[in-house]
């Protein structure tokens, strides 16, 4: 059962993050943005998201009001309420501006959450098979892509917002009835009864990458692999529109890299038995670099199709195998924020993509941009194998009696 609630949390998510993420420039360039406004607003909502998370992060993991289970709520009530505003408001871009960029910013500060979600509930007893849900989820993604794309083609941006208010309401529904075990060891570890734990929490970046130095410099390669990912996904309508491609194209080309990932994320534990997630996290990176090199050289959408099935070694091998890196790595009190951080730096990749995408789209081309990706992805590359190779995961602290 924990399984199937989880599974329909992560279906509902992924298609909101569809109609929200996967065609925000669609949906702003449709009321009137230009390629550098969407690249501002996108940047700034990614900005906003990067010092949040591990903010309510840290307050997440300390004894108090705000559980995993309540900052979910919050969330889902923020984006629904953001959706309704933006229904009322069509073509009234100083509105549409921090609405939009609101809910950008909290849909991607609850992802992390969710994960977290997962392992503490996995912990207090509650069945629920990650990598399954998760790859469902890029599965539901994957079919909203599909069927979005032709819709908005044929009816026009509002299908986007109902199609979001709609994931909310079954977000909502579903966060709910989602409750622990009632037996003895959940009731130990309850997220509200935080303050029994003996561990240290470190709650800056600093602390963090003192203690788990391998995790502090692979943040920097992980900001460069999604600066090349976040490009190509925040950008993809121009990229599809230079290749002769429209919305529908769109929609088949989100649907291939999502339904990649299902495989993968659903055998992640069957293969981190034979790779550990340290190699794993090397060989994604090198897939985000393949993924955009080949967008360089693409003159159709065959090409297109072709770098999009590199998500099954790229971003597919990339989140479950960083969930399961951190959960194996850090102390129980440090978890919550080690998901966050890998999101922050995830955003912060978004951060520099959209300044830099949304300015050379509108002075240079597109092809200028892939080069400018590929380029960094690459040096992305190199550090994330140095991290992962050369550094240590865990510095245990010395304490002084």
């Amino acid at each position: 059962m924990g399984t199937f609630k989880y599974t329909l949390l992560n279906a509902a998510y992924f298609a909101a993050f569809c109609t929200i993420h996967a065609y925000a420039a669609v949906y702003l360039l449709a009321n009137g943005f230009n390629n550098t406004e969407v690249g501002i607003l996108l940047a700034i909502a990614n900005i906003t998201s990067a010092v949040f998370q591990p903010v309510i992060a840290g307050i997440i993991d300390k004894p108090g009001f705000l559980t995993n289970k309540k900052f979910i709520l919050i969330s889902i009530a923020v984006i629904f309420v953001g959706c309704i505003i933006l229904m009322c408001v069509p073509d009234k871009k100083a509105v549409i501006f921090p609405v939009y960029a609101l809910i950008y910013m909290i849909q991607f500060a609850y992802q992390p959450v969710m994960t977290a979600l997962c392992f503490e509930y996995q912990k207090a007893g509650c069945n629920i098979f990650y990598g399954l849900a998760r790859g469902l989820g890029s599965a539901s993604f994957a079919v909203s892509s599909l069927v979005i794309g032709p819709v908005v083609e044929k009816n026009g941006i509002s299908v986007l917002i109902w199609g979001s208010i709609a994931a909310m309401i079954i977000s909502a529904i579903v966060m709910l009835s989602f409750n622990k075990p009632a037996d003895k060891d959940s009731a130990e570890k309850t997220s509200d009864d935080k303050i029994m734990e003996p561990a240290t929490a470190h709650n800056s970046l600093a602390s963090f990458a003192k203690t788990y130095p391998a995790f502090g410099l692979f943040l920097v390669a992980t900001i460069c692999f999604f600066f090349a990912h976040n490009m190509i996904n925040d950008f993809m309508i121009q990229i599809i529109r230079n290749l002769g491609g429209r919305e529908t194209e769109l929609g088949i080309a989100n649907f291939l890299q999502a339904i990649l990932e299902l495989p993968v994320m659903a055998l992640i534990g069957l293969i981190l038995k034979k790779i550990s997630s340290e190699k794993l996290l090397i060989i994604s990176g090198a897939a985000f670099f393949v993924k955009i090199l080949i967008l360089v050289f693409a003159n159709g959408m065959p090409m297109m199709y072709v770098s999009q099935s590199f998500q099954l070694f790229a971003y597919a091998v990339f989140i479950p195998a960083g969930a399961y890196y951190v959960s194996t790595t850090m102390e129980e009190l440090d978890q919550v924020k080690g998901q966050a951080f890998i999101t922050s730096a995830i955003t912060l990749g978004g951060v520099f993509s959209n300044f830099i995408s949304g300015y050379i789209l509108d002075h240079f081309s597109i092809r200028v941009m892939l080069i400018t990706g590929s380029v960094v992805c690459a040096i992305g590359v190199a550090i994330g194998a140095v991290a992962m190779t050369k550094l240590p995961h865990h510095v245990t602290e010395k304490i002084n009696l």
